[in-house]
């Protein structure tokens, strides 16, 4: 008979939110229409320059976009490990220096910050220089695309924005769902 061996993995951690619990955990709006734009990120520009001013020629201020993948120039990045203050459940860390990359793939969301300029949000896994394969949020404006365009996918959000707003759960700013509404 053939023993078996069974490892007991840890207790995932559970994460408590220091805020007033919204069963609504995640917001969401439903749009019936939504432009598909292809980009080309050109060398020499920051990912955020390379996103936000062609969509804003094209009327689009709130997007959904995926990084197809490209080289990169002094990339740097976030993570977010618990935050030792208690003041929400993750901080995120000091930028991480990334040097030259291969950005592997990447997702950013297009919206408006709380004082009303564009935000770009994003978070990518990328390659090193030295091989090592790392990721987190991306700082956008100091994310220069290096020797080729770089291709992105677009969806824009027509029917609704997205905006920075205080979330009261969590405790920090986040991109969430708007949508004027109008009464009578």
């Amino acid at each position: 008979m053939k023993r078996v061996v069974t490892t007991q993995l840890p207790r995932p951690r559970t994460l408590i939110h220091p805020g007033r619990f919204n069963p609504v955990r995640i917001q969401s709006l439903r749009s019936s229409k939504g432009r598909h734009v292809r980009l080309a990120l050109l060398p020499g520009v920051s990912l955020f320059d390379g996103l936000v001013k062609p969509l804003a020629e094209m009327g689009i201020t709130s997007a959904s976009t995926t990084i197809l993948g490209g080289y990169f120039e002094g990339v740097q990045y976030c993570v977010a490990p618990p935050d030792q203050q208690g003041q929400a459940v993750i901080a995120y860390s000091k930028p991480v220096p990334a040097g030259r990359t291969y950005m592997i793939f990447g997702n950013a969301t297009l919206g408006t910050s709380m004082n009303g300029s564009p935000l770009v949000h994003c978070h990518a896994a990328i390659r090193t220089e030295s091989g090592e394969v790392k990721g987190g949020h991306i700082l956008t404006d100091t994310c220069i695309v290096s020797r080729d365009p770089v291709p992105v996918l677009v969806t824009s959000l027509d029917e609704f924005e997205l905006r920075q707003a205080y979330d009261p759960e969590t405790n920090i700013a986040l991109l969430q769902p708007y949508k004027e509404t109008t009464n009578g």
